[in-house]
């Protein structure tokens, strides 16, 4: 049993999709969020920058005594992780590892989908954890970088022309490759999952990386005896920029569920 917190952060409101499956999965965890919505989207940055905000969004975790760091950032998981890991004595878990792990069993066509921000596809991260866990399987990779910034105005429904031209001209090609399983790899893209559903069809089997990160994350604590013992776990979020533009968007991502209090930080002051 250990009754401490689990930190958990993403380069906005996104990270928000794998706090919701944390308290599905683990209803009796405290969690602390951190969404450097300052400095959101991470997908253009060079690895160097996204390094140095990575530390910095960690550090900012570490000021509270966590047991675990969810890394709920497809950019940084894929570009930061093993740095991040080795510079750590707190077990941290990205969204690459458990998401491909997850693609692997479920596809039987052998052809598997990722989309994802530029930095996440540009590091190849996701088609190494593939050659590592399954070389056989055919991989097809594609940058979605108006995804975010479109999610976090909340363009993100069926029935939205602006959303659905745009996913359809992103996924077109996937969808010609007759992938028959597609990996969500940035934590804003779940909101994106009944348009993306609509555009794929009904072979297409969709995996969350957020969830998946969520449930390796509960694996972990469960493995190690660190599974918190409360009648019902809290959360608590902080955030980089205005609190009210976080508290406005964030019902959408944790599925209509309150935040109440969002506490703004100046994540400068952390990290090196």
């Amino acid at each position: 049993m250990n009754q401490r917190p689990i930190g958990v952060f993403d380069s906005g409101l996104g990270g928000l999709t794998a706090v919701r499956q944390l308290r599905r999965l683990m209803p009796s965890e405290n969690i602390i969020y951190f969404g450097d919505t300052a400095r959101v989207p991470y997908g253009n940055r060079g690895r160097e920058t996204l390094l140095k905000y990575a530390r910095q969004d960690l550090a900012f975790l570490r000021s509270f005594d966590l047991k675990a760091v969810v890394v709920a950032c497809g950019t940084v998981s894929t570009n930061c992780i093993d740095a991040l890991q080795a510079e750590s004595d707190v077990p941290i878990t990205g969204v690459v590892e458990p998401a491909v792990q997850r693609a692997a069993e479920l596809s039987r066509a052998r052809r598997v989908g990722l989309v994802a921000t530029r930095a996440s596809v540009g590091s190849g991260a996701y088609e190494r954890a593939f050659r590592r866990i399954d070389p056989s399987l055919e991989v097809y990779s594609l940058a979605c970088p108006l995804f975010v910034p479109l999610v976090e105005e909340g363009r993100c429904r069926p029935g939205d022309v602006v959303i659905e031209t745009v996913a359809e001209e992103y996924l077109a090609p996937l969808r010609e490759r007759g992938i028959d399983t597609l990996v969500l790899g940035c934590t804003h893209y779940p909101l994106l999952a009944d348009v993306i559903r609509n555009i794929m069809g009904p072979g297409v089997t969709l995996v969350d990386a957020g969830a998946e990160s969520a449930r390796a994350c509960q694996e972990l604590l469960t493995q190690r005896g660190a599974l918190a013992n409360r009648p019902e776990g809290a959360a608590s979020y902080y955030t980089s920029d205005r609190a009210e533009n976080f508290q406005r968007l964030a019902a959408l991502f944790l599925g209509g569920d309150d935040v109440g209090q969002v506490q703004q930080i100046d994540i400068a002051g952390y990290g090196p």
